[in-house]
């Protein structure tokens, strides 16, 4: 169920919301204050947050504006709950970017279907249908926020190692729990070890990014990586487990082992290589997430320039896309029409199946 933030300074309203919203089996917590309301959305990122313009210490519109600030919050759907009524206070609200304006005192039924609709409407516009994170389009908005800032920052490509034949092997549902569970890994690690900021984001398939920065990229690779080797053993097969591998079936009919799957997770940061365009960094996740993929604790940090041979320097292309091959999906087109398995970049994942798949 949807987590809601209220933001309400009169404490009798503020607990006739929270009751009210609960028992239609909501989550909500009320701040009373505009800076609480701010620190809390971008630490937990409510589904909807409830807001009164006239607050202590900065008011409804400033923390509208603050909220707008941060691909991690801007989706968020804001609704204005105020006893200020005029069109003109209205009109200041909607140009400030709220998404909806209720006056007090407010009808309960009408309340909660608005609240309802923006649910709905920030569901099916902004958010990963499987796991409720912001999806590609968001991603792609995160990622140019931290290209225009001069702040360093830290970008994880999460992707998952043999995840077709595990999603063969155990059914799509089964496929989706996994999914759901890097998803979730990665907002508690965030969470509790990252910067109040930091974006995950849910590329497609069992794809995420998660941007933070340099100083906590290793931090939350290892922690992601621990919860991830301990938890994922829940969703296997007593017999799979134990043999440490999964039965599987190739294209063409043939009775092969894939190993159990692994999280891989590439590297980039702006402090060693200074991309300038989104699609820099798409190449140099994909290429960091490649050498993850063959690395022996699946996590690599893209080398300064000058490590890389025959590398001049200037904007970065891998070697493996020639000066006639398109340009590789951006991260929002990569995520059209998708099904579970689909790594950003031409993804190698069909040759690795083929190469450590044990023919028996």
């Amino acid at each position: 169920m949807a987590d809601i933030l209220v933001v309400e300074d009169e404490q009798l309203i503020a607990r006739l919301l929270k009751e009210t919203l609960q028992t239609e089996g909501y989550n909500v917590v009320t701040v009373l204050n505009g800076e609480d309301a701010v620190q809390f959305a971008l630490r937990e990122t409510p589904h909807l947050i409830i807001l009164d313009l006239m607050l202590p210490g900065i008011d409804g519109y400033e923390v509208v504006r603050r909220l707008h600030m941060y691909p991690k919050t801007i989706h968020i759907p804001i609704t204005v709950l105020s006893s200020l009524g005029e069109p003109k206070d209205k009109v200041s609200a909607f140009e400030t970017g709220v998404d909806d304006y209720i006056t007090k005192p407010f009808h309960t039924d009408e309340l909660l279907a608005r609240v309802r609709a923006q649910l709905r409407r920030v569901q099916q516009n902004f958010l990963s249908p499987l796991i409720g994170l912001p999806g590609g389009f968001q991603v792609e908005l995160a990622i140019k926020y931290k290209l225009n800032s001069i702040e360093p920052w830290s970008l994880l490509y999460l992707d998952l190692d043999n995840f077709k034949a595990f999603n063969d092997a155990y059914g799509f549902l089964t496929g989706n729990d996994m999914i759901r569970l890097v998803g979730r890994i990665c907002q508690r690690v965030v969470r509790k070890y990252g910067n109040p900021d930091d974006f995950v984001g849910h590329v497609g398939g069992d794809d995420f990014v998660v941007v933070t920065t340099p100083e906590l990229a290793h931090t939350l690779c290892s922690y992601i990586c621990e919860y991830y080797k301990e938890e994922s053993t829940l969703l296997y097969r007593a017999d799979d487990l134990g043999r440490g591998s999964i039965s599987g079936v190739d294209r063409k009919g043939r009775l092969y082992q894939f190993p159990l799957v692994s999280l891989s997770i590439g590297v980039v940061n702006n402090q060693i290589w200074q991309p300038h365009s989104i699609q820099e960094v798409s190449y140099l996740a994909a290429e960091a997430k490649n050498h993850a993929k063959q690395s022996t604790d699946n996590v690599y940090h893209m080398p300064p320039r000058r490590v890389l041979a025959g590398h001049d320097g200037s904007t970065y292309v891998p070697s493996r896309y020639v000066a006639s091959s398109p340009l590789p999906p951006t991260f929002a087109q990569n995520t059209q029409g998708k099904a579970h398995h689909n790594p950003l970049f031409g993804s190698l994942e069909e040759n690795i199946l083929e190469e450590h798949g044990q023919r028996v």
